[in-house]
């Protein structure tokens, strides 16, 4: 039950950040920085994409996924390539949530990121908030954006 929970619940989010991405009116305004945000809209669709691959792909399923997190920061790729991370981290999830059993949610998460020992319910859980805080800022700086031009 959990798992077919957490799919549809990461599975819609990420399905709104495709959106929010197809949204934006050229690639261009993707690596704007505005004004009170810290990060440009591009920066945060890779590290959104970096860290659900890094601690639910790599880590979880040993997906063999290598995180570049200052690149997701401070790199730049093409809207395809943007596009083709999300997908990737849709099938990463999708693999993860259809090959886990319940009980895989009570086991301590391998890694101790905020420095405690924790379930891996609690991390992802951790995880989709992170997920939708970003996403927020996105949809923000989106709109920021339109009213701009």
């Amino acid at each position: 039950m959990l798992a077919s929970e957490f799919k549809k619940l990461y599975g819609r989010d990420l399905d709104r950040l495709m959106t929010e991405l197809e949204a934006y009116p050229n690639e261009e305004s993707l690596w704007i920085k505005v004004d009170g945000i810290n990060n440009t809209a591009g920066n945060l669709f890779m590290h959104l994409c970096g860290n659900l691959q890094h601690f639910i792909g790599a880590i979880l399923i040993q997906s063999g996924y290598e995180r570049k997190r200052d690149f997701e920061f401070n790199g730049k790729v093409s809207l395809t390539e943007l596009k083709s991370e999300i997908e990737k981290t849709q099938q990463t999830l999708d693999d993860f949530f259809s090959n886990s059993a319940d009980d895989r949610y009570q086991d301590e998460y391998p890694l101790q990121p905020f420095g405690y020992a924790m379930t891996t319910r609690y991390f992802l859980i951790h995880l989709h908030s992170h997920l939708n805080y970003h996403l927020g800022q996105i949809n923000y700086h989106r709109r920021i954006l339109s009213k701009s031009s």
